[in-house]
């Protein structure tokens, strides 16, 4: 189930953002904050996403370094990217990200 809903939560999360999506952190020439969709109610959709296909892919390869290896290395990239996007986003957004911020949560709906 991890992996499924993860890489549906993927596409989605891709789909929803269009031509904002970036492998970098960058604003985009256009670059609008998008608050529909998965983004409706989280804020960082494709770090989720990573997770749950992190978690899915530890339960079921059975190997102890394989298996746990890309959530340790999503781990790795929240830690490093989640904050410096955040800082982008108020950075580039003002008062409209710090709106959204507020009734929305980093990875998990009503959670954190």
């Amino acid at each position: 189930m991890c992996l499924v809903i993860g890489l549906w939560l993927f596409y989605r999360s891709h789909a929803d953002l269009g031509t904002n999506w970036s492998i970098t952190l960058e604003v985009r020439e256009q670059h609008r904050l998008i608050t529909r969709g998965v983004y409706r109610r989280i804020r960082h959709p494709m770090y989720l996403a990573l997770a749950l296909y992190s978690i899915g892919q530890s339960l079921v390869i059975p190997n102890w370094v394989a298996g746990p290896s890309n959530l340790i290395a999503f781990a790795i990239l929240c830690a490093l990217r989640v904050d410096a996007e955040e800082r982008m986003m108020v950075e580039e957004f003002g008062d409209e990200y710090a709106a959204y911020s507020a009734r929305t949560k980093r990875l998990i709906p009503g959670v954190w």
